[in-house]
């Protein structure tokens, strides 16, 4: 929901002491403020559940004589970028203990480590919990926000998120554990009791993402853009790491699935994935969306035991096809061969397939719906029948794989942008037009996906794994 989010005025205000909120997020950013739920009061955000750009998940309130800031213990840091948290707050402030009084679990767990905060705003210390019978301002009638606010974005997806009006409910009620992969899950329509101001928003609808689904039609309006994802807490699709190696000036967006780099006489080495399989067939492409011209930018694969931490070292095994040129460049044991005049020269929005069959350690790569045969250096590569190939090097197809993007600019500044499907449908914001499907139907690609390859998500991880 990036540069999006939800509003609803409620007609009258709810209970405002006993509530619960319960949501799947998958960030983005690892560092950004996000506004899971707030209250708004005078265009300025008063109260409400989010976390902060220290990683830490937060609920605030503050007025002129009483405030309160609670955080789950902030030696915990949420910045995964790679699954989805299920995160829930319960609040009862009629609670005798003051300890019942707010309740956090995160993928069901729940949070016994809290920390009190100080704050700059209502109060120069506020207290850990509220005081009894508080009135939270949450459930008033005043505007309520999902996903951010006018003036905060947030930089995520969501999804399953519920909002109670009038009890204190625990994370059991809205996930549970599968019982044979063990992962907390969620629970698609729980045995809750919304409320008056309650709602269920499941974002399954593209045109009325606002949509409640509890009964109470306590619909949000949607503001600015947002794009539905196939990426779910049941079926997690690989992106960019955020997080990782570090990004090196690397600036990710549209979910992690867009890189930019620009600049001058620089090294940028970036090895990207939040899944890298050790064996199986995968497919995943690219689309170019400026190249670099004819500095050498390039996109291809390592092994994430190339991965040396800095990030302008180039690795001692890799092989990346350039962008700028019709290039290849094959880099083992710290020795590199660059091949001219192997495919045309990219232009703007052609789209690159990568297959990569980590059973025979080969690996295919094609432009624009044609597989290219490093042999002949023509089209007529297959990875269906394992012909064509453009490396079966071992030095370079060992371990964990990843995606790999490289740039090194010339004294000429270069901008450098490439946006990556890897089974989710979209390239940026921009869905895939044909929507071709790997044998297992798990995935939306642009071009017809070769026989036994799959997306990169945990479903078909998974799945290789019992094969």
């Amino acid at each position: 929901m990036a540069s999006a989010y939800l509003s609803r005025t409620p007609s009258s205000a709810g209970n405002r002491k006993t509530w619960t909120w319960s949501g799947w997020v998958k960030l983005f950013k690892g560092n950004s403020q996000l506004i899971l739920f707030s209250e708004q009061t005078n265009s300025y955000p008063t109260g409400g559940l989010y976390i902060n750009g220290q990683q830490e998940i937060r609920l605030y309130f503050g007025t002129a004589s009483n405030s309160f800031q609670c955080a789950v213990d902030t030696d915990a840091k949420y910045r995964d970028v790679s699954g989805w948290y299920h995160i829930v707050c319960a609040v009862d402030t009629t609670q005798v203990t003051d300890s019942d009084r707010v309740k956090f679990y995160v993928n069901g767990v729940l949070q016994t480590e809290l920390n009190g905060l100080t704050s700059s705003g209502a109060g120069s210390s506020d207290p850990l919990y509220p005081s009894q019978n508080y009135d939270c301002l949450i459930n008033t009638a005043n505007v309520h926000y999902i996903g951010g606010d006018n003036n905060y974005s947030a930089d995520c997806s969501m999804t399953h998120v519920h909002f109670i009006d009038g009890t204190q409910y625990q994370a059991s009620n809205f996930g549970e554990t599968d019982s044979t992969t063990g992962i907390w899950k969620p629970k698609t329509a729980p045995s809750v009791t919304y409320g008056t101001n309650g709602f269920f928003l499941k974002f399954e609808n593209s045109g009325a993402f606002g949509t409640d689904s509890s009964g109470n039609s306590n619909n949000f309006t949607v503001n600015g853009t947002m794009t539905q994802t196939i990426d779910t807490p049941s079926n997690v699709f690989n992106v960019l790491n955020a997080v990782s190696n570090p990004p090196n000036g690397y600036t990710l967006s549209n979910g992690n699935l867009e890189a930019t780099v620009s600049g001058s006489s620089f090294v940028r080495t970036f090895i990207t994935n939040t899944i890298a399989p050790t064996s199986g067939k995968w497919y995943w492409e690219s689309k170019l969306i400026t190249s670099g011209g004819t500095d050498r930018s390039s996109i291809g694969i390592c092994s994430y035991d190339e991965n040396i931490g800095t990030g302008t070292t180039i690795p001692q095994n890799e092989l990346s096809i350039c962008t700028g040129f019709s290039r290849i460049r094959f880099t083992e044991n710290g020795s590199t061969t660059e091949v001219d005049s192997f495919y045309t020269v990219p232009s703007a929005n052609d789209i690159f397939m990568y297959a990569l069959d980590l059973d025979n350690t080969k690996f295919y790569f094609g432009v624009n719906g044609n597989w290219w045969n490093y042999n002949s250096s023509e089209t007529g590569g297959d990875p269906t029948s394992g012909s064509g190939y453009v490396t079966n090097s071992t030095n370079i197809i060992k371990g964990a794989m990843s995606a790999f993007l490289r740039v090194q600019a010339g004294a000429v500044s270069t901008t450098f942008t490439n946006q990556f499907n890897f089974g989710n449908g979209y390239f940026g914001t921009t869905a895939v037009s044909s929507a071709q499907n790997p044998d297992d139907g798990i995935g939306i690609f642009e071009y017809d996906v070769p026989t036994g390859y799959r997306a990169l998500c945990t479903k078909s991880i998974n799945a290789e794994e019992y094969d």
